[in-house]
């Protein structure tokens, strides 16, 4: 009888001190993430993934959120519409606290009326359709809306004397480079180009650009621009450069990553690509932010990286400042504004926001600034 005694004052004292242990570590904030890591688009979920894991470590690594550690949530949209709201509601099911998503614009149209149901809020990085946009919904972003970005390229092209356009974009993701092609089409029409072919394709593994590059020569185009993922951006590069040596290309915000000029190699040699940040910035938490993302994986960032990490930041600045009583969505509109790795981001009253994109060229392998804000 005393054994037994014993036995169940031991058992008893084991729960206690597994409580005690269990009790002590604050339950984690969950934060979603969801992107493609695989197929041609894998650099923006990849480096967006990164971009905000770094942002997570380095809150962690200051006590977390009023004491709460950060958890990053990770999972895969694969591009592919059904497959992403699979990957939301799985989210949701993990109670996260918001969700930091998608790479694509094709995949958050298809996920948005479901966050917004569901009341979770969502911060793209790089999303930038402007279906998107002035909606009243759970669905923000650290990245402006296409009409912006597609503008400002028009203008700059003109500027540089191209009137000749011929336009490709990829249908995969229909919601951004549709929206693209559109935006730019107005401006550089109005202002005395003209676009004199498009073509459309649909990404896929076995697909050859040869054709398509031949039919885009043969408008004799002074300007081609591309609207594409980076690795078909590259290889289109690489048939027009076979076949014409002179004509100017150029790449939507899409195309930016570094993989870009990775594979497309001397093909891309001044092509224009426009960005959604300044590589060369100076300032201290952007300086700081790339020491880390070097450290931790072993590279600079790209584009991708860097809106990443922003979109993290802003999802984390808006639960470190919220109200009793208050939802996240009502914190990031009552803030309005975030300060990120490059400076004071504004939104507006649907989430929205006017980021500038920077527009480089190519020279000598490396992405160089050729207009600024």
């Amino acid at each position: 009888m005393r054994a037994m005694t014993g036995q169940v004052w031991r058992i008893a004292w084991l729960g206690v001190l597994l409580c005690l242990a269990s009790c002590g570590r604050p339950e984690p904030i969950r934060i979603g993430f969801v992107g493609g890591y695989s197929g041609r688009v894998a650099d923006l979920g990849i480096d967006g993934r990164n971009g905000a894991t770094i942002a997570v470590e380095e809150l962690n690594a200051q006590g977390g959120v009023h004491g709460r550690p950060l958890e990053l949530v990770v999972r895969n949209d694969e591009q592919d519409a059904d497959k992403a709201r699979q990957a939301v509601n799985s989210l949701i099911s993990e109670r996260v606290a918001a969700i930091v998503g998608h790479t694509t614009s094709a995949m958050s149209v298809a996920t948005v009326d479901l966050v917004s149901q569901q009341q979770v809020v969502m911060v793209s990085p790089t999303s930038t359709a402007d279906e998107l946009s002035g909606r009243d919904d759970y669905f923000f972003r650290v990245v402006a809306a296409t009409r912006f970005n597609a503008a400002r390229n028009a203008a700059h092209y003109l500027a540089g004397g191209f009137r000749r356009a011929a336009v490709i974009y990829d249908l995969n993701n229909r919601a951004y480079s549709e929206s693209w092609y559109k935006a730019f089409v107005l401006p550089f029409e109005a202002g005395g180009g003209k676009v004199l072919d498009t073509q459309t394709y649909t990404s896929r593994p076995d697909l050859h650009f040869s054709a398509l590059a031949e039919r885009l020569l043969a408008s004799g185009p002074d300007l081609i621009v591309i609207v594409a993922n980076a690795v078909d951006t590259a290889l289109l590069a690489q048939q027009v450069r076979k076949r014409n040596a002179t004509v100017q290309l150029a790449s939507a915000e899409w195309g930016g990553s570094d993989r870009l000029i990775d594979m497309g190699g001397a093909a891309v040699e001044g092509m224009f690509v426009s960005q959604y940040f300044d590589r060369f910035d100076k300032k201290p938490a952007f300086l700081a932010f790339r020491q880390r993302y070097r450290e931790r994986f072993g590279d600079d960032p790209g584009f991708a990286a860097v809106c990443g990490y922003d979109a993290a930041r802003m999802v984390i600045t808006g639960l470190a400042e919220q109200r009793g009583g208050e939802t996240l969505k009502q914190t990031l509109l009552r803030l309005g504004q975030f300060e990120l790795s490059q400076g004071t981001m504004k939104i507006d009253r649907f989430g929205d926001t006017q980021r500038t994109v920077y527009v480089t060229q190519i020279r000598n392998g490396r992405f160089e600034v050729v207009l600024a804000p």
